[in-house]
């Protein structure tokens, strides 16, 4: 069986507006569940791809910001 997940997950949310993106961002983050951290995973990738170089470095920083506060002892 030949499953794009990328392609399935865009399709997905394709024609969402930004308010259907953010439920989809928050119910992913809020709920935890490992299932949904792929999706998560491919709208990063889109965000990325799109980003300025200053905002990919703003993202960066955040990213490395959020690991030394959450640090897994």
């Amino acid at each position: 069986m030949d499953l794009n997940l990328r392609k399935a997950i865009l399709s997905n949310v394709s024609g969402h507006n930004t308010e259907q993106l953010e439920a989809t961002i928050v119910d992913a983050v809020q709920n935890g569940e490992e299932k949904m951290l792929p999706g998560l995973g491919v709208l990063f990738e889109m965000i990325w791809k799109e980003a300025s170089e200053d905002e990919k470095q703003e993202m960066l920083e955040t990213l490395e910001q959020s690991l030394q506060h959450n640090q897994v002892q």
